[in-house]
């Protein structure tokens, strides 16, 4: 007989060592939780409460099987005999027609079971969670990756953080659920054939969510309700953002500023990347190369620019705040070693030497980092904060190794970026700062509700990059982050006197038009020395010649057109969950031709975006959903959805249609 007790708003069952625990969390949305002996009190996932207003479920039990019904989900429990060694196994159906969504599965048919919790005498276990494959089944969503792929089925996705690789460990199904793993353990998912596995390497539980749908806004909105809704994007955020690697000063970043004015092209933000500082963990203004920051502050506020300052987690040696910050032990420790996580050629460095991390999962920290922050930066006026490097970027990569307040580094290593993300989001606003983003390069579950938005990291200046950041984008958004955006012309390298590259560099510029965030970022050559005094070379829009100063000035001013809509756009993103960026299946889920489109985008309901990502051409294919008309914007011509047509796509623009009945443009 299965050992079964209620509860509220759902059931446990034990089984020999294991508790199982399902509840009721949101609308149509369980939560599931298995232990050996008992459930864990402390908790770092991302479900920090259930969410408000879902009505009340029903609980039965019938036989050997209990039944949770919550709105449009209904979960099953049952001991299952297996061949001699009975487990328990769950699965999840429809409500309203019995179709199963999803089902656990043993991992070997005598045993062991579904989830599987393997000891490593630490009190933290090896978990396994194993679910049937479906073959039919599309897989979206996972963060952000650079394999190129918007479907994940059949690839294995490791669940760690890197540069350029942001584990956001939810999926959007084509079977009509959502799916969580919410626990931040490093580890692995295979979304193999014969089934789908995930792995914790080492974590104290067992637990996942999972919500049911009848269309994909409504399993985003579930979502966004479970782990918490984006702000809406403060209007000057969806301006033009300039960046490049790196200002060396005051003056060259201020002349910057000034010639954007002159010009009469809008800007935004501009940004002062890494070594402005005296020294990592400093978060300071180097006052030799930044000898009047309120003065600085004043002239760009007025020109109507903000300045974003690049802050790091790393704290150099050499740096005023390390021996407090170690004694205090603010710095992120290690299970064995001295606490050095990365290497870096810092200010007063006379080569590459280790650095610490901060420890963003320790309040004592939180308040530490953000009152030094505060005290020289925030008090200057700066209200833009770009949180660079925060997987946090370990050379060797090492994350097991590390030991954080939350826990051990294998156990919640992932959660690194969203606990930064929280530091300077909870001391921005306790200081009266006002709206802000925080541009993160690392995500985990969770983390839009703290103002984040995160590019894609250090990628190649290449075609084959360019294609990729589509996909890489598209995944984010149905990860639950809706502020999105990548360096235009990519960041390792690139010419701007070479045509070839110019070519590049156009198209990129058109496609980030249309992202969440219009930024240009990169180390362009000539690049240098890596060190303290790098610069790297022009990155301005009028640094890649007159051709494309002339695409950059009038996609510039297409965006200031769009602006409004924009605003409206991240306004449903904050109160839906539904990403700006849209797959198109997530506006056109009966169109099956839409769920395999990759390489076009919706930006909110009424623009479709086909980027170009090949050198050489003048059109394109591109498919225009069933449903609506399409108008192409540049050349007038309007067709009705359904169909596949070639675009004209001369150097100058890329394919751009607006849905039929719109009036933004």
């Amino acid at each position: 007989m299965l050992d079964y007790s209620p509860i509220d708003n759902g059931f446990e069952v034990r089984h020999e060592h294991e508790v199982l625990r399902v509840e009721q969390w949101g609308r149509d949305s369980v939560r599931v939780r298995a232990a050996q002996h008992r459930i864990p009190t402390d908790d770092v996932g991302a479900l920090d409460a259930p969410p408000p207003a879902a009505p009340g479920c029903r609980v039965s039990r019938e036989g050997d099987a209990v039944t949770l019904v919550a709105g449009g989900i209904t979960v099953r429990a049952r001991l299952d005999s297996g061949d001699g060694k009975p487990a328990v196994m769950l699965s999840f159906h429809r409500t309203d027609e019995g179709t199963e969504l999803l089902a656990e599965e043993r991992e070997h048919f005598w045993w062991p079971g579904a989830h599987v919790f393997y000891g490593s005498r630490s009190g933290l276990f090896e978990i396994h969670q194993r679910f049937k494959a479906y073959a039919d089944e599309r897989i979206y969503g996972l963060g952000q990756h650079q394999h190129g792929r918007l479907n994940h089925k059949g690839l294995v996705v490791d669940l760690l953080q890197r540069n350029t690789e942001v584990s956001i460990p939810f999926y959007l199904s084509s079977r009509g659920y959502g799916f969580l793993w919410n626990n931040p353990a490093v580890g692995r998912v295979e979304f193999a054939e014969n089934g789908t596995r995930w792995v914790a390497d080492a974590a104290p539980a067992l637990d996942y969510w999972v919500t049911a749908g009848s269309s994909p806004a409504q399993i985003m909105a579930h979502y966004a309700d479970a782990v918490g809704h984006a702000p809406q994007l403060p209007e000057w955020a969806s301006g033009f953002w300039q960046c490049k690697l790196r200002y060396r000063n005051q003056q060259e970043l201020l002349e910057v500023a000034r010639e954007y004015k002159r010009r009469g092209l809008p800007l935004s933000v501009i940004v002062t990347d890494f070594f402005h500082w005296t020294a990592m963990g400093d978060y300071r203004f180097d006052p030799e190369e930044y000898p009047d920051p309120a003065g600085m502050m004043r002239e760009l506020e007025e020109l109507g620019v903000r300045l974003m300052v690049s802050i790091w987690p790393t704290i150099s040696p050499l740096s005023d705040n390390y021996e407090e910050m170690s004694a205090r032990g603010l710095l992120v420790g290690c299970d064995q070693g001295v606490e050095f996580h990365q290497d870096i050629h810092d200010k007063r460095m006379p080569r590459s030497l280790p650095v610490a991390f901060y420890d963003p999962t320790n309040p004592r920290t939180r308040r530490f980092v953000w009152e030094t922050v505060k005290r020289n930066y925030f008090d200057l006026g700066v209200r833009v904060w770009w949180l660079d490097a925060c997987e946090p970027e370990l050379n060797p990569g090492h994350p097991k190794n590390l030991s954080f307040h939350a826990g051990p580094g294998a156990a919640v290593a992932n959660i690194y970026p969203r606990d930064n993300a929280r530091l300077f989001h909870e001391g921005h606003h306790a200081s009266g700062g006002g709206d802000t983003v925080l541009l993160c390069r690392s995500a985990w579950a969770g983390q839009a509700k703290y103002g984040a938005a995160v590019w894609s990291g250090d990628i190649p200046p290449t075609w084959e990059s360019l294609a990729v950041q589509v996909r890489a984008g598209l995944s984010i958004g149905i990860s639950g982050i809706p502020w999105w955006t990548t360096d235009i012309g990519g960041f390792h390298g690139g010419d701007p006197d070479d045509e070839t590259y110019r070519e590049l560099y156009a198209r990129w510029f058109a496609y980030g038009t249309f992202c969440p965030l219009f930024r240009l970022h990169g180390h362009r050559e000539p690049r240098g020395e890596l060190g303290s005094p790098l610069s790297g070379g022009p990155n301005e829009v009028w640094s890649y010649g007159e051709r494309c100063l002339e695409i950059s000035r009038t996609h510039m001013e297409l965006r200031e057109r769009l602006r409004p809509y924009i605003a409206e756009v991240m306004a449903t993103a904050s109160a839906t969950g539904m990403p700006a960026m849209r797959a198109l299946f997530l506006e056109f889920p009966q169109d099956a031709e839409a769920w395999d489109v990759e390489d076009e985008f919706l930006l909110g309901p009424d623009l479709l975006v086909a980027p170009v990502t090949t050198p050489g051409v003048v059109s394109r294919h591109v498919y225009l959903p069933a449903g609506a008309s399409w108008t192409e914007i540049h050349t007038g011509k309007t067709f009705e959805g359904g169909v596949g047509i070639e675009a004209e796509a001369p150097y100058e623009y890329i394919p751009v249609f607006l849905r039929g009945g719109s009036l933004i443009l």
